[in-house]
């Protein structure tokens, strides 16, 4: 029975048997105690948890795994036993709430014999110390001989991780005879002889991580048979490297090698690891786990670089995993459809990462060699017992070589005690430790004013897919791969395997895409926005901007379950405000051309904002640009706009782009390769940004504003395409409505509104000469009111100037020394006057310098004039003021 045809019967048996069949889940799991998926019940843990309620009862499924890192790692045994495996597929069944043991194990014992007719009396049952339970099931239920059924303490209790669902488990083993091993059953014989291929969780207990147990609501089954264990026994085959599945792996590693399997025994443990690690590769790639220096990127670039090393050993200098990867992708691609989509994506990293490491690995391991002879120089000079006993102390390679291998020729420090191992040397890890927490201090240190740990992440992204590929003339829409997503309130410092919804509140995520329709911000033009539409949610891009150079950062609002390091989405711009862009883009570069030949050719570009809504050009000037000079200016633009002089937009080299008269774009930087923007038949200037096909496509360029931004610099603003038009009609509407006030045709609007000022003014005239004659009337009621010569009162709303008139009127009848006078004109504020008599002892500003204040005011009298005038803002504090002028007007 070939893998694919034991995948189907598997399916098939429990399909028949009510359960719902379930592709498998991803190797990151949501579950945050594990790095990666260990078992098939890890998607399924919410569900025992009873944390949430499942869409049926039974589930079958055949689950993607890996254990490489973390509790569940088996990493270190690979390629050295016949039972493990860092990536596996995990055959499972699933009750939740539904059968117990009392189904499930008859069951299993009907599937490995009757569907798979292993033989019986091959076959032994282990179960847990204290499950009376199972055994009881095992033996009068099903018929297994009670001497081949053993009871076993930690290995038959099973548990994801330090939290969640576990139980007691029962397991089927399969002897492969003596050849293998010594007898005595899974408890006592050989491992190699006694194969498991069937574990039967019972889901009875979730563990809190503290040693408590509690009951679960709905215990359930947990099924876990391993597909490759199982595919050796009925292939008949001495191990599981033997299989169909690992059979053209190890054949492409005998062709990288030059050396057939099974020649030599170390040899054959590289090449084992070669095979296995193949697979982990492109399934975790294929997953969205991307070689990296932290968590699942850390473990996945360890299993790359381990394999890589062991082709160094044996001599082969060309590149090996991306033959292997290939190889990988042919053999799982039938049941895994999404490593065939992805093979190119997934070569491309393996390569990147194997080159990378092979650039720095033959001196990493020459600094490693001279190492171990100068300890074991060490260790063999010891003449004495304490030399001796020295010696054996000095066989230890110092923590700080093993950091200086790790931090300058990326070895991972799992490798170096590997290599270690082998020559009988071990690593003083708390000294590795220590180095690396101090290479974390002078991180932490230096963020202030150095690079950051965001910056970090972006260099590792360059460094592991490149420059983002900008598709810069296709659609608005592409489709494209996620690299990473990060937590955009971090900096840079969330996960990079997945966004997920913050909650109610709003979550901002940076994602990187390897390509994308999105420009980023440069050269004046802002960023796209739009859409990253992925399989379980989007993003909703509020703009894009380069984390580094080439680096699109897309910024964005997480929807639904958001998009997820490693899945297939659509990038969408907003197409409208792009046309809109590219229309003003174009527009300032003809704009430039129209200004150097209006004022001349010492106008050079000095800045510049390019909108959906507007464009900026800031230029260099010598004066202020006169209104003629702008009609002109506007004028030779348009007429080269309305010519329709085609755009072409293109490389060339930097020595080129010159030789033709390009002219170089304020802000931008330029290396060897530059583009250059041809915008008609003037226009030749550098330009990475977004431009029209053809000049007409601008429509009317309409100069909105000129204005000063400094010596000797002007700044214009101006409108093109559907803004003008829009422009246009706003302005239509304005003189539409002015000509209905004023009751005129829009065409004698002009003197019609000269008309009405002139009458304005005349009204402004009588009123004044009316309230002159007012105030003269009210000079004589104030004088005769007055207290000691002072008079001090509140005008009501007098406006100022006349508040001023009374003021000077009343100061000049006799006797009097000193007037205040207040007011609330219409206009809002507060006015205040002080007059006084120019040859007496009071002084205006004293009087009123208290009051101002009151009403929150001021006055900017200079010495001490006869006469001062005060404003304020406060109207309800004139009667506090006034009481202020009189006190120290009387008390003088």
């Amino acid at each position: 029975m070939l893998a694919g045809e034991l995948r189907e019967a598997f399916r098939s048996f429990w399909a028949e048997r009510g359960h719902e069949v379930r592709d498998s889940a991803s190797l990151i799991p949501h579950e945050p105690s594990l790095l990666f998926t260990v078992a098939g019940m890890v998607p399924f843990m919410p569900y025992f948890l009873g944390e949430e309620v499942p869409p049926t009862r039974r589930m079958v499924t055949i689950q993607k795994c890996v254990r490489a890192g973390g509790k569940h790692n088996d990493l270190d045994d690979i390629g050295r036993t016949n039972r493990h495996f860092t990536f596996f597929e995990m055959m499972g069944n699933f009750s939740f709430g539904d059968y117990f043991k009392a189904e499930a194990i008859p069951w299993a014992w009907e599937f490995v014999t009757e569907v798979l007719g292993l033989e019986r009396d091959k076959l032994w049952v282990t179960v847990h110390v204290s499950d009376d339970d199972a055994a009881e099931i095992w033996r009068s239920g099903v018929g297994v001989p009670a001497e081949r059924i053993q009871r076993l303490e930690g290995d038959n209790w099973w548990a994801a991780g330090d939290v969640g669902p576990c139980g007691p488990c029962s397991e089927i083993f399969y002897d492969l005879g003596p050849e293998f091993g010594d007898d005595g059953g899974p408890a006592h014989g050989g491992e190699d002889r006694f194969v498991e291929i069937w574990n039967l969780v019972f889901m009875q207990f979730a563990a809190d991580g503290a040693g408590e147990l509690t009951p679960l609501e709905a215990p359930g089954i947990d099924t876990g048979a391993g597909l490759e264990r199982i595919l050796a026994v009925l292939q008949g085959v001495p191990s599981a490297w033997d299989i169909d599945l690992f059979a053209p792996l190890l054949a492409e590693a005998e062709r990288i090698c030059g050396t057939a399997y099974g020649a030599d025994p170390e040899t054959d443990v590289s090449m084992r690891i070669f095979a296995d690690h193949a697979r982990t590769t492109a399934m975790l790639i294929s997953d969205g786990v991307f070689p990296s220096n932290e968590d699942r990127g850390y473990v996945l670039r360890r299993i790359i670089r381990r394999a890589v090393r062991h082709a160094w050993v044996l001599g082969v200098t060309e590149v090996v995993m991306p033959r292997l990867v290939e190889v990988v992708v042919d053999v799982m691609g039938d049941h895994y459809l999404d490593v065939v989509q992805q093979r190119q994506f997934i070569i491309d990293v393996v390569t990147r990462e194997e080159e990378r490491f092979r650039a720095t690995l033959a001196a990493g391991q020459r600094i490693l060699d001279e190492e171990l002879e100068r300890i074991g120089a060490d260790a063999g000079s010891g003449a004495s017992q304490a030399d001796a006993a020295a010696g054996e102390r000095s066989m230890m390679l110092a923590g700080d070589v093993a950091f200086r291998l790790h931090d300058t020729f990326g070895f991972p420090v799992e490798v170096t005690e590997e290599i270690l191992a082998e020559r009988g040397v071990s690593l003083d890890r708390d000294g590795f430790e220590a180095a690396m927490e101090g290479q974390r201090e002078r991180a932490r240190a230096g963020r202030a004013g150095g690079p950051t740990f965001a910056d970090e992440r972006y260099r590792e992204l360059v460094s592991q897919f490149g420059p983002t590929e900008f598709v810069r003339h296709a659609s608005t829409v592409t489709d494209a791969r996620v690299l990473a997503v990060f937590d955009a309130a971090s900096g840079g410092g969330g996960d990079m395997s997945a966004a997920q919804p913050g909650g109610a509140d709003e979550r901002l995520v940076e994602v990187f895409l390897d390509r994308t329709p999105f420009y980023a911000e440069s050269g004046g033009q802002i960023g796209d926005i739009g859409t990253i539409a992925g399989p379980a949610g989007d993003i909703e891009v509020i703009d894009c901007t380069f984390a580094l150079a080439d680096l699109h950062r897309h910024l964005g609002r997480v929807v639904g379950e958001g998009v997820a390091a490693g899945s297939l989405v659509r990038a969408e711009i907003d197409g409208e405000r792009r046309s809109a862009i590219r229309r003003n883009h174009t527009g300032t570069h003809v704009l430039h051309w129209a200004l150097r030949e209006v004022l001349g050719e010492h106008v050079k570009q000095a800045g510049s904002l390019v909108a959906p809504d507007r464009l900026r050009f800031d230029f260099s000037h010598y004066e202020a640009v006169s209104r003629s000079q702008l009609r002109e200016i506007e004028r030779v633009a348009n007429a080269e706009i309305i010519a329709n002089g085609r755009c072409r937009h293109y490389e060339t080299s930097m020595s080129h782009a010159k030789s033709i008269g390009a002219i170089a774009f304020f802000g931008d930087k330029y290396g060897d390769v530059v583009r250059v923007l041809e915008a008609g038949e003037h226009s030749t200037e550098l330009c990475g940004g977004t431009h029209v096909d053809a000049l007409g496509d601008i429509g009317h360029l309409r100069i909105v504003s000129e204005s000063s931004i400094g010596s000797n610099m002007r700044r214009i603003e101006a409108v093109t395409g559907l803004a003008t038009v829009d422009r246009l009609a706003d302005a239509e509407d304005t003189l539409d409505s002015l000509a209905q006030l004023l009751n005129a045709p829009p065409d004698d609007l002009a003197g019609a509104l000269q008309r009405r000022l002139d009458e304005t003014r005349d009204l402004r005239r009588q009123v004044r000469d009316l309230q002159r004659s007012i105030a003269s009337g009210q000079a004589e009621d104030l004088a005769a009111n007055a207290d000691d010569g002072v008079v001090v009162a509140d005008l009501g709303d007098l406006e100022r100037d006349a508040l001023r008139d009374l003021a000077v009127s009343v100061r000049d009848r006799n006797g009097i020394r000193a007037v205040v006078l207040a007011s609330a004109p219409a206009a809002g504020g507060v006015a205040l006057v002080a007059a006084v008599d120019p040859d007496g002892s009071l002084s205006a500003a004293d009087l009123l310098r208290d009051a101002a204040r009151t009403v929150g005011g001021g006055f900017g009298a200079k010495g001490d004039p006869p006469l001062v005038v005060a404003g304020g803002r406060n109207p309800d504090g004139i009667g506090s003021a006034l009481a202020q002028a009189r006190a120290a007007a009387l008390g003088a």
